[in-house]
């Protein structure tokens, strides 16, 4: 529009017009003139402006996630870090429990075995001093370990102490293929040497010949003169194969050691031997022989059966 001295008067004419009508609407309230055109407005405008807040609506709430997105991902971080500490505080505990078992079956051993013992834990395992099978412990001369001790766990024989420095001691294995040991076997008291396989069973050749062993007979320590460097009466394993007797001077049988030797952790060096040989009570007691149940089947003669060679109906 051009700018003239007629738009400048229809401008102020519509301008008066507009202020008229905003007048005339305020005091009218309700029944306001102009108040039916303002409803055909609404009945045109109405959908569009839904439209436009339908589609700004979603944009409006992306803005305010990634507004909130910080706060949000702040306490997902909190949330993990918390699960990963209670994760790991029950691992700690699990291990906590199992440490516990472990010292509690070997001070039982200990105890049945009237055995002086100092506790020690597996920090080093691997070949050591020209043995193949050998492990660390943290205790030494400072502890009163001495060299060729009996050493021993919940389940049984673990070894001997093969040299000493003053803080740690190295243990050789009793399924390291250098090692040996006398054993007894239980309830016979006939005697033998086994000899680490390494992870074979031990091999044991009983000095008997003609010796009467079964596959789950088991055998102890039978000791050495001093106890060094083994005590009496310390559980070794449980037969798994006798081999044939042959007529020679010995025989040999294959045993299953009672120790797991690749998962050491707690163990015990007898650093005071038993008064006496304890002879088989350092073995726990063998589980009871669960009877196998029988089925008993009762035949009950039907009332309505017939008796063979007369009729039915009589």
């Amino acid at each position: 529009m051009r700018d003239t001295r007629e738009s400048r008067l229809l401008l102020v004419l519509m301008i008066a017009i507009a202020f008229a009508l905003i007048t005339v609407d305020i005091r009218a309230g309700e029944e306001s003139p102009v108040d039916g055109a303002r409803q055909a407005a609404a009945a045109v405008f109405g959908p569009v402006e839904k439209g436009v807040a339908t589609a700004v609506d979603p944009v409006a709430h992306a803005i305010g996630a990634v507004r909130d997105s910080g706060e949000r991902h702040n306490r997902i971080a909190v949330l993990e870090r918390e699960n990963a500490a209670l994760k790991a505080k029950l691992g700690s505990e699990d291990q906590t429990r199992s440490r516990i078992r472990e010292l509690d079956e070997m001070l039982k051993r200990a105890g049945a075995g009237q055995y002086g013992i100092k506790g020690a834990e597996v920090i080093a395992i691997g070949a050591a001093q020209g043995f193949s099978w050998t492990v660390t412990i943290d205790a030494g001369s400072k502890d009163g370990i001495e060299r060729d001790m009996t050493v021993l766990n919940g389940d049984g024989l673990v070894g001997r102490v093969a040299t000493v420095g003053p803080d740690t001691a190295t243990v050789v294995l009793a399924n390291d293929p250098d090692f040996t040991v006398g054993t007894r076997l239980e309830k016979t008291g006939e005697l033998g040497f086994a000899t680490g396989q390494g992870d074979r069973a031990l091999s044991v050749q009983m000095l008997n010949g003609k010796a009467k062993v079964s596959p789950g007979d088991r055998l102890v320590t039978f000791g050495s003169r001093g106890n060094k460097p083994f005590v009496p009466g310390v559980p070794i394993g449980e037969v798994v194969k006798v081999d044939p007797s042959r007529g020679d001077l010995t025989r040999t049988v294959w045993v299953r050691p009672f120790v797991g030797f690749s998962r050491l952790d707690i163990v015990g060096v007898v650093v005071m031997p038993p008064r006496e040989d304890p002879r088989d009570a350092v073995l726990p007691p063998k589980p009871a022989v669960q009877p196998t149940p029988t089925v008993t089947v009762t035949v009950t003669p039907s009332p309505s059966a017939s008796v063979p060679g007369k009729p039915a109906d009589e």
